[in-house]
């Protein structure tokens, strides 16, 4: 590439002339739109429009003589290559959490120096944050200024995809009673009214879904409820006559998307308004002046502890996945044994054809990440036309994928030996096993704070010196976003609304990553069971969700201990069990040759 006349960098030096007419010493560009979402709609895909970088995570800074992209050892190797000619230095940070952001600002922004950023896709904590250390450094925050407003010519609009019910059996909660569970919550803190920003918040809460966002069954809403009604802020042409109808049943009206600051601001000064500082822009907060209640959305702890009848929906999900990954498998190592070329594209077009055959299916939960050898070693790492490896010679393949089923959402990452596998690669796989097992049979008090669980899954790899960038695990949704809160088994410092209850589904994915070579990543899902009460507790342990075999060839056995055996086959005879009904054929033969017991 001629750096001279990247693309990117041209787009850089028309931020610089933007501030330079502004004023302004700085511009912040997060990832992030009026939702803090952590999947983007296009029109808010700013940062990698501007900078080429396309991970999902990562906070751009701009001045008139430098340009830093700050990016978590997830996208290291990712961001390093699709940067290159940008004219823009990647900072290296410890977990998608940092704010050294904030403080390369404080440092490079003189005193007297004015950094603007888009209040309206900024969160109200983090603009808390931000604003107090400037402060400290004498350093002038301006909310009111889109970079994009100047520079993006032909910046796409607001997606137009219409919304659709969840209905029984799969949405098993009707909408009234979520509703009611919402304000009794609203009434224990006091408050008359309830603002929601967060998009999967508002799916769950109304029983509707949408297409707005990639791989998310969600669309941009914001909701205002009170004792009594509550209204939908969208788009109109997105809500049909009859779903109004069936809404105003409930009590639920349908008010314009551009609405929701206007009827913050009209709530009168003496009302409490309840909202939760970490899921609402900096913007939208600016507009109430009622009395205001901070705390957790309701809706957020609520929707992460499934039902019982979720959780009858979401093993059947998880086993219509299990079936489809077996199809894929049987079909992927005969092809490979007829030398039949195969790609990392191959991988992704094929396994999703097969999610796409099963009950249920409505679409994939994320991009299918498949990387051969050295690819493995970028954590998101995509395959595209323009850069892809093929599947041949020797190594280890990583496949992480997942669909959204109307009973549930599904992500597995397998590893699968190509050609000969290492000695060395054998002992990396099974440590990460080991992680997997460790943790997965966890036996742990209800209310325990789910970060404290992380170090369960890294001991056998701390044991070698070994360790892995990003965090163990993620709450994930029911036929919504396959990333989703308060729970995550990771290094963040633990919150109390991250306590592990009953219902929370969880994934479990320690890894190993050695760059240019290979990756490793063993993945399920699991959910919080009751395990036995005593004189000590309540006590919770994880039940296995995901069913699909782990490969054995990649084993060292001698590191294995008899307890660990004896899981994993158990494992596999619950997968044979549950899966060789809904397979026939050579997708049955491999998935009876894949659980033999070792």
């Amino acid at each position: 590439m001629d750096t001279r006349t990247s693309p990117f960098r041209l787009r850089i030096e028309r931020v610089r002339e933007c501030l330079q007419g502004q004023g302004l010493a700085a511009v912040l560009v997060p990832s992030s739109d009026p939702h803090l979402s952590e999947y983007l709609p296009e029109r808010w895909q700013g940062r990698q429009w501007l900078s080429g970088f396309s991970g999902s995570m990562g906070t751009l800074v701009v001045t008139p003589d430098k340009a830093a992209l700050f990016a978590d050892s997830r996208y290291w190797e990712q961001a390093a290559v699709e940067l290159a000619g940008s004219g823009i230095e990647l900072v290296k940070i410890p977990s998608g959490g940092s704010t050294l952001h904030v403080e390369w600002l404080a440092t490079n922004v003189a005193r007297g120096g004015s950094v603007g950023v888009d209040g309206t896709v900024l969160g109200l904590a983090a603009a808390q944050q931000l604003r107090s250390r400037l402060d400290l450094a004498g350093v002038l925050l301006r909310t009111d200024f889109d970079v994009f407003a100047h520079i993006w010519p032909d910046r796409p609009g607001l997606p137009g995809q219409a919304v659709y019910e969840h209905v029984a059996p799969h949405a098993p909660l009707a909408r009234a009673a979520k509703l009611q569970q919402v304000r009794e919550a609203m009434a224990r803190h006091g408050a008359a009214f309830h603002f929601i920003s967060t998009v999967d918040d508002i799916a769950w809460l109304f029983n509707l879904r949408g297409s707005d966002v990639s791989y998310n069954p969600v669309f941009l809403a914001h909701a205002l409820l009170d004792a009594n009604r509550a209204t939908l802020f969208v788009a109109d042409a997105k809500v049909s006559a009859e779903l109004r109808a069936t809404l105003a049943a409930d009590g639920v009206s349908v008010a314009p998307y551009a609405q929701a600051g206007a009827a913050l601001a009209a709530l009168p000064d003496n009302a409490v308004l309840l909202i939760d500082p970490r899921r609402i822009t900096f913007s939208l907060r600016a507009n109430a002046t009622a009395r205001i209640v901070e705390a957790v959305n309701p809706s957020t702890l609520l929707k992460s502890r499934k039902s019982q009848a979720e959780v009858a929906h979401i093993r059947e999900a998880m086993a219509q996945d299990g079936a489809a990954c077996c199809e894929f498998y049987a079909w992927f190592e005969a092809a490979l044994a007829a030398a039949e070329r195969l790609t990392e594209l191959t991988v992704d077009e094929h396994l999703s054809a097969a999610r796409a055959r099963r009950n249920g299916f409505v679409g994939l939960s994320f991009n299918t990440i498949a990387g051969f050898n050295a690819n493995g070693a970028m954590p998101h790492y995509r395959a595209t036309p323009e850069a892809h490896a093929a599947i041949q010679g020797d190594g280890l393949l990583l496949i992480d994928s997942g669909g959204q089923y109307l009973g549930g959402t599904t992500d597995i990452t397998r590893v699968w030996p190509i050609g000969n596998v290492s000695a060395a690669q054998r002992r990396d796989y099974t440590l990460v096993l080991k992680g997997t097992m460790a943790l997965s049979r966890t036996r742990f008090p209800r209310g325990t704070l789910s970060p404290m669980l992380d170090s369960i899954a890294r001991a056998p790899l701390w044991e070698h010196g070994l360790d892995y960038g990003h965090g163990t695990g993620h709450g994930v949704g029911y036929f919504l976003n396959v990333h989703e809160g308060p729970q995550s088994i990771s290094k963040t410092i633990a919150e109390p609304q991250m306590a592990m209850e009953p219902g929370m589904v969880t994934s479990v994915e320690p890894g190993l990553y050695r760059s240019g070579q290979w990756g490793i990543r063993i993945e399920n899902l699991v959910l919080n069971v009751p395990a036995q009460s005593n004189e000590f507790g309540d006590f919770l342990e994880f039940e296995t969700l995901t069913l699909c075999p782990i490969d054995t060839r990649c084993i060292e056995r001698s590191l294995l201990r008899q307890d660990e055996i004896d899981w994993l086959n158990a494992y596999h005879a619950t997968v044979r069990a549950r899966l060789r009904g809904l397979v026939s054929g050579d997708a049955l033969a491999w998935l009876l040759q894949r659980t033999d017991p070792i």
